[in-house]
Formats: structure tokens, C-alpha cells, sequence
């Protein structure tokens, strides 16, 4: 058996075990919320541009317009409160996914209770006890995931063991449906007040504090690094390549920690400081656009060969907003060995060129806000907050990546060539 069929032998063994862990019904909670979360982030990010709008007549004007102190409010109350939306939303699609009759409302909002109860208050000589922010934040996202998916847990036993009040025959549907959740609302309630004093009494002081010094700052730690940025991004093409949707099995992984990174490097950017990290969910997201592929499509358009030629046309509109799926598919690059080197690599090439780029001060740090999926080349890297990020991605994208696909993209056309001579003369024939 050649190392191809070996290879392939390997893959087909081991891919239903990666198919059930991209199916997982934690992982897909994750990736669902982290997608939820895209309003609220948005919001918070336009509040962000203003807030330090590079122009400074824009900026001069806003604080004119007295709109800074209500900008900031909602950045606060948007990106600020990430943790509280990811509490509600893991919970509420959690208890949904695992039973799709169930609804899920309850069980977020008990998420959010139970997060803000395992919160240490503060006091303040004018107001009395606050909600202290620092953990509403990206800084209490790892918690709010766990105490949800706690929550979710509890709150779906409660449900199939049948351990729920029951209101008598002619009482509205309303006030009966307030009242079956009213025995778990109590319980989990309890629950989390005992582990709340539990925890204040150890030396983390509280829950959060635990999590985000044992759990979330090495992994973001770790996250943030350029090895594991390129690890993540060779696994996700490696999985794509041998027909796993690597995206749904690696992103629910590392969207929360790189999401982290991105919120510090808001925070700073409001605060007139300097951006800490190079990596975030932004940096990935620009730099790994459509899979690199718009080069290959480039390629096809010139191509000597008709087939390649006019998967091209079919292909450059979608690819020009970062949409690959029909050159990903119809050439096809999946189980096709002769683009298996820039189909896996190329991504992880350009994000080693563009760290280093942004390491070494030529390429300005992403702000941290995310960038939306669909807009075309160029706008899709705007939101950079820099114009040598846009130049970036153009570069990547128009003269990196057609010089990658190059060497591999000759050979399969050379192949093509042969094969479509001779389907010409079997016709003639």
C-alpha cells in the first residue's frame, strides 16, 4: 500500500471519530453563542471606531457633539458585557439542542442569575453595592461558559426526571409555564449561592478569578502565540482537505480565547494605549480570508485549459467576497493530492508572513474588531482600524496567493490539458 492509500486508509478510519467531535453538542453550543454574539460585538465595535477615530477633527467633533461619554456607554454595555450574552445564550441553545421541544429561555436566564450571583460585589460610598464590569467582560467569558453549560445540565435533568410543580387543569398556559421551572430556578439557584460562599472563601476569591488565572489566561496565552495560530490553522485545512468541515471542529475551540484577545486590544485602543496583541480572532479572520484561494481562481481565468477556464467565471464573483466553497469543490481541492501542499500550508504561510510583518512594526496591530463575514477584498480588512491592513490583505491575496498556487496549479493543468485532448478525440471519433 503507497503512503497516498495509507494516508487515506487513516483518515477514513478516524473521521467518523472527528465528524461526531465537529457534531458535538458543547462544541456547536460554543460556536452557535460566539455567532450569536455578533450584534451586541458589532455595536460595540462602531462605538470603538468613534471612540478613536484616527482623524482628529472626527474625534474633536464627536466630543463636541458631547457623544464620547455615550459611546463609551455603549461599548461598556455591548463588548463590555460579553460575558453576560455568552452566559444566556450557551444555556438557551444548550437545552435546545439537546431536546429541540424544549425551550431554552429559562435556562439562560437562570444562566445569568447564576453568573451574577458567583460575581464579588463592590461598594462605593455614593451608590452603595455595585456590579463590579471587570468580569462582565472578556475576562468572565470562560466562566460564563461553564456556569452555563452547569446550568443547562441541571436544568435539563430537572426536566426529564419530570420534577417540575404542576398547575391544575384551567389555569392559563402562561402562569403554568412559569411555574414547571419554578423547582429547578430554586435549586440551581441555592446551588450556585453555596458554591458562591464556597469560593469566597478560598484565595481566588471568587469563581471568575479561579477560572480566568488557572483556565483562560493560558489559554489565551498559549492561543495568542504564533505556533498555535498556525497549528489551528494547518488542522482546520488539514481536516477540509480530507472532506471534514475543519471550521466546525477547530473554530468552537479557539473563537472564545482569540475573541479575548481582540476585546484587549479594543479596551487599549479606547484608552489611547498599545495594542498587546498581534493575534485575535480579526488577525485570523483577514489575514486566512477565502481560504486563500482567490489565487487559484486568478490562475484559471488565464488558464490554457477550457474546464479550468470556466470554473474560473463560475468561481471569481463568490471568491472576490470570500466565498471559495464552488473552487473549493469544483476543481475539486479536496482529495485531490496535487493541491495538497498550498490547499494545507498556504494559510499557514501568510499568517507567518503577516506576524511577522506586524511583529516588526511594518503592518499596524488589528484593533480587535471582527470583520464580517461577505464584504469583498479590501472592505472585508477595514475594520483593521489601519490602511496597512487593507494593504495586507490585497497583497496576500492578489500577488502572494497566485504565486503559491502557482507551481501546483501548472501541473494539474498540464493533466487537464491531456485529459481534454483526449476526450476531443474520443468525439471525433
Amino acid at each position: 500500500m503507497s503512503a497516498k492509500e495509507k494516508t487515506l486508509d487513516f483518515f477514513e478510519k478516524i473521521r467518523p471519530v472527528i465528524d461526531k467531535m465537529g457534531q458535538n453538542d458543547y462544541l456547536q453550543t460554543i460556536s452557535g453563542a460566539m455567532m450569536n454574539t455578533l450584534g451586541p460585538v458589532m455595536v460595540g465595535s462602531i462605538a470603538v471606531i468613534l471612540l478613536a477615530f484616527p482623524i482628529e477633527g472626527v474625534k474633536n467633533a464627536i466630543a463636541a457633539a458631547g457623544l464620547t461619554p455615550i459611546l463609551a456607554a455603549a461599548n461598556s454595555l455591548t463588548i463590555g458585557c460579553l460575558a453576560l450574552y455568552v452566559a444566556y445564550l450557551i444555556a438557551k441553545i444548550f437545552v435546545e439542542r439537546r431536546d429541540h421541544e424544549m425551550d431554552g429561555t429559562m435556562a439562560g436566564i437562570l444562566s445569568i442569575m447564576c453568573f451574577l450571583i458567583m460575581t464579588p460585589l463592590g461598594k462605593t460610598d455614593d451608590l452603595g453595592t455595585v456590579i463590579p464590569t471587570k468580569w462582565l467582560g472578556a475576562s468572565g467569558v470562560f466562566s460564563a461558559m461553564i456556569i452555563a453549560f452547569i446550568v443547562a445540565n441541571i436544568f435539563i435533568f430537572f426536566k426529564k426526571k419530570g420534577w417540575t410543580i404542576k398547575m391544575p387543569e384551567g389555569v392559563p398556559p402562561m402562569v403554568s409555564k412559569s411555574f414547571e421551572s419554578l423547582l429547578s430556578s430554586i435549586v440551581i439557584g441555592l446551588l450556585f449561592l453555596v458554591l458562591s460562599w464556597l469560593f469566597s472563601k478560598t484565595p481566588a476569591g471568587s469563581l471568575h478569578q479561579l477560572i480566568y488565572t488557572v483556565i483562560q489566561m493560558p489559554l489565551q496565552g498559549i492561543g495568542g502565540s504564533l505556533p498555535a495560530t498556525i497549528l489551528t490553522s494547518f488542522l482546520m485545512q488539514l481536516l477540509w482537505f480530507f472532506g471534514i468541515h475543519g471550521t466546525n471542529v477547530i473554530a468552537p475551540i479557539v473563537t472564545p480565547i482569540r475573541m479575548a484577545l481582540d476585546v484587549q486590544n479594543q479596551e487599549a485602543m479606547v484608552a489611547g494605549a498599545a495594542l498587546p496583541n498581534i493575534v485575535g480572532n480579526a488577525f485570523f479572520s483577514i489575514v486566512c480570508w477565502g481560504g486563500s484561494a482567490l489565487g487559484l481562481v486568478m490562475l484559471m481565468l488565464k488558464s490554457k485549459s477550457k474546464r479550468f477556464r470556466e470554473l474560473g467565471k463560475v468561481a471569481v464573483v463568490p471568491a472576490l467576497f470570500g466565498i471559495t466553497e464552488p473552487v473549493i469543490f469544483g476543481t475539486p481541492l479536496v482529495f485531490n493530492f496535487t493541491f495538497f501542499i498550498p490547499f494545507v500550508f498556504n494559510n499557514s504561510i501568510n499568517l507567518l508572513l503577516s506576524y511577522f510583518l506586524t511583529a516588526i512594526g511594518v503592518v499596524h496591530r488589528c484593533a480587535g474588531i471582527q470583520p464580517i463575514f461577505g464584504l469583498p477584498l479590501g472592505f472585508h480588512a477595514m475594520v483593521g482600524g489601519h490602511w496597512t491592513i487593507i494593504v495586507l490583505q490585497l497583497v496576500i491575496q492578489l500577488v502572494l496567493s497566485p504565486i503559491e498556487w502557482y507551481p501546483w496549479f501548472k501541473m494539474a493543468e498540464k493533466q487537464m490539458l491531456i485529459e481534454e485532448a483526449a476526450d476531443s478525440e474520443s468525439e471525433e471519433k
